[in-house]
């Protein structure tokens, strides 16, 4: 049964997703696009800097700027513009955690983050590869980031399974605000089939870590 109501759940977000965005595409998009290809290089800078922000200030919501990356770039710039920041901006939060340690960090993120990364933290994640390329997989990828520094996790560690994450978890994201607003049938197709693939990762990572628990 909870699988069932988390089956539905995260069908009626998507389906509100697409409604949101196809109403910004019939009323907003296009003047926007315009506005996007005239600001050149800009734009991706900009996608940038509020992505980056948001994986440095996790309280703040990232996926959007996934979706708006694949919206206003398209699926191949869009793509490469929020991985480069996850791959850029993650290892700096990884970097802050293992070489300042909590305190700092706390003062940086507030209270509330800081009790979500410690949480993390107990789970020892930095123990297990597999564990912490999952987690890194989810909505909750930047607090993992942080997770993994003050554990202290090696960077050699902790750098292939951010990669590995980046590519997995990424192009669906990118490829649903792409493929929605210029109405590409095959992207999607990919995009849902990667969206459901990433909820089921996210599942089976909370039932690993409701045994380890």
């Amino acid at each position: 049964m909870q699988r069932i109501r988390q089956f539905i759940g995260i069908s009626a977000l998507v389906a509100l997703a697409i409604v949101l965005i196809h109403l910004g595409h019939t009323h907003a998009l296009e003047p926007l696009r315009a506005e996007v290809n005239r600001m050149g290089v800009w734009a991706p800078l900009g996608i940038v800097a509020l992505r980056g922000v948001s994986i440095i200030l996790p309280a703040l919501p990232s996926t959007a700027y996934s979706l708006l990356a694949g919206a206003l770039l398209g699926f191949e710039k869009g793509l490469i513009t929020i991985a480069l920041t996850d791959l850029v901006f993650c290892q700096i939060a990884f970097l802050l955690a293992r070489n300042y340690g909590q305190k700092p960090i706390r003062a940086l993120v507030g209270e509330k983050a800081s009790k979500r990364i410690t949480n993390f933290n107990q789970k020892q994640i930095e123990r297990n590869p597999f564990l912490l390329t999952a987690l890194l997989m989810t909505g909750l990828f930047d607090f993992v980031s942080y997770a993994a520094g003050l554990g202290g996790t090696k960077w050699s560690r902790f750098a292939p399974a951010l990669i590995v994450s980046v590519a997995i978890s990424n192009p669906p994201i990118v490829a649903l605000g792409a493929g929605v607003f210029s109405g590409g049938k095959a992207m999607l197709g990919f995009a849902f089939i990667g969206v459901f693939g990433l909820a089921i990762i996210s599942g089976l990572t909370q039932r690993m870590q409701r045994k380890k628990t």
